[in-house]
């Protein structure tokens, strides 16, 4: 993401209406890769700017360590949005929970830490009006990064390789006026194995959700934003911020939703940064409060 589009005015979409802020009661994200060339920092720091919450929690994978200890690649955006966040915590008294993924494991010699209003750990217990949600950013249930970490280092380069080949492709697809196409989102979606794993993945989270005594399971991980049910478990997954460019709101209700960053600035009249296009989220689960029945 260039700098250009990072400091670019926060036009409306409409100048008839006027632009507004997103209110809720949490924010989720994950998935971020900063140091990724990848990264959509610049969305992802307007995103953060143009929402209040009282909570925000960073699910993992926020710095991608990986790739900066093997090329580097900071720049202005990844310090914009560090500072977004910082800016939440001062001025607005927004709690800050950071959650360790397997990119930023290097934190694993830390945790875990508190500074006021400033938390770095493994694992949130989430109380909502709902019962208790598990927060993990849910490597632990990836057996390839917790058993082959090596293989998983591959991956994550070969990962890098198909995001670059991808970007060629899209240039390609853009001159001939064509939306952008995610290769590593079709992947997933058609390839057996890949299918496979993500529904394993599910049902493992959810397994460990109940075991914790918990309603819910929100974590990332994957990339790939879902809000459903899985068996009796509420299972949110936040997606990313390389392609998918999701988070996961908790109203203050107690209603969750997975929102694409498109459907953000059309909600808020606001223009995108940059040309990427955020995902479709369907948002499967239909939870009312009044029909949940909350633990004892």
């Amino acid at each position: 993401m260039s700098e250009e589009n990072e400091d670019q005015p926060d036009a409306p979409v409409d100048p008839t209406r006027v632009k507004t802020k997103l209110r809720a009661r949490t924010v989720f994200i994950s998935d971020v890769h900063l140091g990724m060339p990848d990264c959509k920092a610049a969305q992802v720091s307007h995103f953060i700017r143009h929402i209040q919450c009282d909570r925000l929690v960073m699910n993992g994978d926020i710095i991608d360590a990986w790739h900066l200890r093997r090329q580097g690649g900071w720049n202005k955006s990844h310090t914009h949005f560090l500072r977004a966040v910082l800016r939440k915590m001062e001025k607005e008294n927004t709690e800050i929970i950071y959650l360790r993924g397997n990119h930023d494991d290097i934190l694993d010699r830390f945790i875990p830490i508190q500074l006021d209003n400033f938390l770095i750990t493994n694992e949130l217990i989430h109380e909502t009006k709902r019962g208790n949600y598990l927060v993990v950013h849910g490597d632990g249930f990836d057996h390839v990064t917790t058993n082959h970490p090596w293989i998983a280092h591959l991956g994550g380069i070969g990962y890098n390789l198909l995001l670059r080949v991808n970007r060629l492709y899209n240039w390609y697809r853009h001159v001939r006026g064509k939306e952008s196409f995610s290769l590593s989102r079709w992947v997933k979606l058609k390839v057996k194995s890949a299918v496979s794993f993500v529904g394993k993945y599910e049902e493992q989270l959810q397994e460990l959700a109940k075991a914790k005594g918990c309603k819910g399971i929100i974590c990332g991980h994957i990339h790939s934003p879902a809000n459903k049910l899985v068996g009796e478990t509420h299972y949110l997954n936040s997606g990313d911020w390389v392609e998918s460019m999701t988070a996961i709101l908790e109203y203050d209700v107690g209603d969750f939703e997975v929102i694409s960053y498109n459907d953000f600035c059309q909600r808020t009249n606001r223009q995108p940064k940059g040309n990427a296009i955020s995902s479709v989220v369907v948002n499967e689960a239909k939870l009312p409060i009044e029909t949940v029945t909350l633990p004892n």
